[in-house]
Order: structure tokens, then C-alpha cells, then sequence
């Protein structure tokens, strides 16, 4: 996985799949890190997906990873995204070996999103935040490295049809931004 953080690759958008989209040139992007959390705890490494609390206002029910907006108290996105799996999913900081990050990822909802990979190489007490998060769960990692496990589907979203990843699992729709940042990986991890 560190020679796949190693390679250049280029920084991927909710717009990969909608370049016709028109976006405001004095748009203002927040920053924000998300923790790929790979757990090689058991004899099938996984990745620690999120549920979204169904009463948020932004993005309910949907799959996420734990992360969320840079605070002025973090020291940088991985520090952010480190707090932010403390608090939504109860990942002590300390067992998380952070391995690196992949290029940001740019949303249409105006956030610059760092995705920072680690490694659990210990289990710990998953405690979801009520208020944020529905369920925990975990995906195989080989699952979300494999290319072929991705499909491209659409909706009309403000009236205009645009197009996203899915990775789905199981009972998961894995899609959008998630998608995406984890089918960039699975290109690293493929040589492309």
C-alpha cells in the first residue's frame, strides 16, 4: 500500500464523471480529511465504512468514512481526520499508523476532502456518535481494490443528470465521493 501512496496520481472531483459542470469562479473550498482506516486485525483485511444518522442535514443515511471538516484546533486534514474517527467512530488515535494520504478529492458541496490512510493492526470498542452515525461496518478491502467492482450510475440531481461511482456490498450502496476515493486507491493499488 506505501508504494501505491507513493505514486503520482492526479486529484479527483465529484465532477470526474460530469465535466459539463458549471461551478462559480469565486467558489471558497473548506477543508476536510477522512480516515481510510484498513484494519488487518483479522486474517481478511477491511476498511471501516460508516452509516450516516438518517437525522443529519447534510448527506443522511448515506456511506461515508469517519472525517470531517479541518477545525482551527487541528494541526493539519490528518490530524482532523484522526479527532473526527475519534468522535464519530471511537478510534483511539494512537492505533491508527497513518501510512500517508491520497490527492484531494473536491466536492460539489465545496469541500477540498484529504483522504489519509491508516492501518489498525489492533481491534478496539467501536462506539458509533448517536447524533451522527447509524452503523458501523466493515468492507474487505479486496472488494474495494478491485476495479471491476465499480459501476457508473445517474440521477437528476437539480434538475441536470449527473453521473457517480457505485461500489456496492452487500445490503451498501457505497456511492459518490466514497466511491470515488476508493476507486482512486484501487487504481493506485493497480499501477494505473
Amino acid at each position: 500500500m506505501c508504494a501505491a501512496l507513493a505514486r503520482p496520481g492526479p486529484a479527483s472531483s465529484d465532477f470526474d464523471l460530469n465535466p459539463g459542470v458549471d461551478l462559480p469562479e469565486a467558489r471558497k473550498l473548506r477543508s476536510a480529511g477522512v480516515l481510510i482506516a484498513v484494519s488487518v486485525v483479522d486474517d481478511t483485511p477491511t476498511v471501516i465504512l460508516t452509516k450516516r444518522s438518517s437525522v443529519l442535514k447534510h448527506h443522511p443515511g448515506q456511506i461515508a468514512f469517519p472525517g470531517g471538516k479541518q477545525d482551527d484546533g487541528d494541526a493539519d486534514v490528518t490530524a482532523a481526520a484522526l479527532r473526527e474517527a475519534h468522535e464519530e467512530i471511537g478510534l483511539p488515535t494512537e492505533l491508527a499508523n497513518v501510512l500517508g494520504s491520497l490527492p484531494v478529492h473536491e466536492t460539489i458541496t465545496g469541500f477540498r476532502v484529504t483522504p489519509v490512510i491508516a492501518v489498525l493492526e489492533r481491534g478496539f470498542r467501536v462506539v458509533p456518535e448517536p447524533g451522527e452515525v447509524a452503523e458501523v461496518f466493515q468492507v474487505p478491502l479486496a472488494h474495494l481494490m478491485n476495479p471491476d467492482n465499480y459501476i457508473i450510475e445517474s440521477r437528476i440531481w437539480r434538475g441536470v443528470r449527473r453521473y457517480y461511482f457505485v461500489v456496492p456490498f452487500g445490503p451498501y450502496y457505497i456511492w459518490g465521493a466514497t466511491a470515488r476515493m476508493l476507486r482512486g486507491l484501487a487504481e493506485r493499488m493497480e499501477g494505473r
